[in-house]
């Protein structure tokens, strides 16, 4: 089979290492906590290293500079989720308009004013202090490759474009139809996002621990007591932000399931390369099929594509092992073979995977427990980039009792439906897959997916 010789031959010298983090400035991991930090009381502990637990620290010294705050990383920062997507900063808080306008109808003029309102502050945090990412607001490119995802780009809306005219966007055969979108959506590195972060809040005093696993959580006598391999913290209160590694509460066990997403990265393109393409305002591209493919430019010209595949691994499975799936891969390079025939002969040289903390309703779930001791943000669906920022103001405020435009929100005060245990939920995501697959192939929805829309249940592909 010539395509999948040419998928092979295109990853055959790609090293799995996630492109953002190959990379010699990444910083020294900062040292775990030890057995002299045993007994050590903290105002506030952050649980978690990536974009919710540094946006949480940041934001949380930015309210209140003198309270004391402590981040505890299990492993080094950026190194999940964080530093394994294709840095796409996002406005929308509920993974799009249409989930957002079905859940919350009432509200969703106001939580697109307050996504926008966040990338805009994310925006002027990177530059207040200086933050070396990459940070482009060029926006995104919708494009539809099958005939019947065409009225979904809504063709009698100003702002629609033919195959022509997306084709002068960006040049690919595959195109039917487009719509670009400018103020919505940023591009970044997220690693350096995420170390750059990491360094704000040091420097508004932060205490910053790296591989330090925590444990446990407990209430003791009015404190909750963090439990490390090496040392017992007292917080007055916590920040859960462990998204896809199991909850420390038991309460979220069955709230979210880990789903491994596959990404790829070309080698620098050469000036001609870019041109045959036509790619020059550097915006970022996503399909409008279920199972899509998301993609863009780095600051260096390569082209990052993924997503496509989403694979659930039987009981909850977070491994490392997971990662190295050929066949997602050979996929990928098939896919972008097709979309970019003028590109033929270019080779990957990443390829990596990531697990997604998804919940049945596409976009995080908030809540606070212990007495206000303990708040967590959850199951974010693969748009954490942009959404974390805000799940961390949430996650400050339900600590603080406060009465704000955020809490107030019934995406805030209300959570998704569980899923099921096993064998259930593997077997009904199996089903689910085939279903969306098949939907992606005919344009229409089959008994399970309507059943799964009636009771508002969902699962990203």
């Amino acid at each position: 089979m010539p395509e999948v010789v040419g998928a092979r031959a295109a990853l055959a010298k790609s090293v799995l290492r996630p492109l953002w983090l190959d990379n010699p400035e990444r910083p020294e991991p900062r040292p775990a906590l030890t057995e002299v930090d045993d007994g050590l009381t903290v105002p506030l502990v952050v649980v978690g290293g990536g974009f919710t637990g540094l946006w949480a620290a940041v934001r949380a010294k930015e309210r209140e500079p003198g309270r004391d705050v402590l981040l505890l990383e299990g492993d080094r920062i950026a190194e999940h989720a964080t530093g394994r997507n294709g840095g796409f900063c996002e406005a929308s808080l509920t993974h799009g308009e249409a989930n957002g306008r079905q859940r919350w109808p009432g509200e969703y003029d106001e939580l697109e004013r307050l996504g926008l309102q966040n990338l805009d502050e994310i925006a002027a945090t990177i530059e207040r202090h200086g933050i070396d990412c990459g940070f482009d607001r060029s926006g995104t490119l919708a494009v539809a490759t099958r005939p019947h995802e065409v009225a979904g780009l809504e063709p009698d809306v100003p702002g629609f474009l033919t195959a022509p005219e997306v084709r002068r966007v960006i040049d690919s055969p595959t195109y039917l139809a487009g719509r670009v979108s400018r103020d919505d959506c940023a591009t970044l590195d997220p690693a350096r996002l995420a170390w750059g972060l990491a360094r704000v809040a040091e420097g508004l005093g932060v205490r910053i621990a790296e591989r330090t696993p925590v444990q446990d959580v407990s209430t003791e006598r009015g404190r909750v007591v963090v439990t490390t391999p090496h040392a017992r913290v007292h917080a007055g209160q916590v920040v859960l932000a462990t998204n896809v590694f199991r909850p420390l509460l038991r309460r979220l066990r069955l709230s979210i399931v880990p789903v491994y997403d596959y990404v790829l990265a070309t080698e620098p393109l050469t000036a001609g390369q870019v041109e045959a393409v036509g790619w020059t305002d550097r915006v970022g591209v996503s399909d409008t099929g279920n199972q899509f493919h998301y993609y863009r430019l780095t600051p260096d010209d390569r082209i990052l594509w993924g997503g496509y595949d989403a694979i659930y691994h039987y009981g909850r499975s977070v491994d490392a092992a997971h990662e190295d799936r050929t066949a997602s891969f050979e996929t990928l390079a098939r896919h972008f073979a097709g979309t970019f025939p003028q590109l033929d002969g270019v080779r990957f040289t990443h390829r990596w995977a990531g697990a997604i903390d998804t919940c049945t309703r596409f976009c995080a779930f908030f809540g606070v427990t212990r007495g206000r001791r303990i708040a967590y943000a959850t199951g974010f669906t693969g748009l954490g980039v942009g959404a974390s920022r805000f799940g961390a103001d949430v996650m400050l405020d339900l600590l603080e009792g406060a009465d704000t435009e955020r809490t107030r929100l019934r995406m805030v005060r209300t959570r998704p439906l569980p899923f099921p245990p096993e064998p259930l939920a593997w077997l009904g995501i199996q089903v689910t897959r085939w279903s969306l697959a098949r939907e992606d192939a005919t344009g229409r929805r089959n008994l399970w997916l309507r059943l799964l829309d009636r009771l508002g249940l969902g699962f990203d592909s």
